[in-house]
């Protein structure tokens, strides 16, 4: 993944959870409320190399990259929009871990967006 389509695939993250772009649920024996725990609650770094939903995957179906600004910019509306109160929409499950929280839902965020930005060390 390079930095734009990591750009690119936080932003079709967004778009699933407030329900601008739809993700097929994803299929595990893990039970959903004990991997959403392991994600959210453990103070360990999310692992490399899991894979995503190809709806996010900008190598099959995701959002392909453009103009790199725009896209950093819709990436920045779109946080703006997942975090901003009162919200405008309603959170849509998770692909993984199903229907969550407002408090789940913020500690997602802020993981998720740690877990790609740690990659190209930011």
């Amino acid at each position: 993944m390079t930095a734009h389509q990591m750009i690119c695939h936080l932003s079709d993250s967004f778009r699933v959870t407030i329900g601008d772009k739809s993700v097929t649920p994803a299929v595990s024996r893990v039970p959903r409320k004990l991997m959403k725990w392991v994600a959210l609650q453990l103070p360990v770094p999310w692992p490399k190399n899991v894979e995503t939903r190809p709806e996010v995957d900008q190598m099959l179906g995701g959002t392909p990259p453009g103009d790199f600004e725009l896209d950093y910019e819709e990436l920045l509306r779109l946080m703006q929009r997942f975090t901003q109160q009162p919200r405008d929409f309603e959170f849509h499950p998770h692909p993984f871990f199903g229907t969550m929280s407002e408090h789940d839902w913020m500690r997602w965020g802020y993981l998720h967006m740690d877990h790609h930005l740690r990659q190209f060390g930011v």
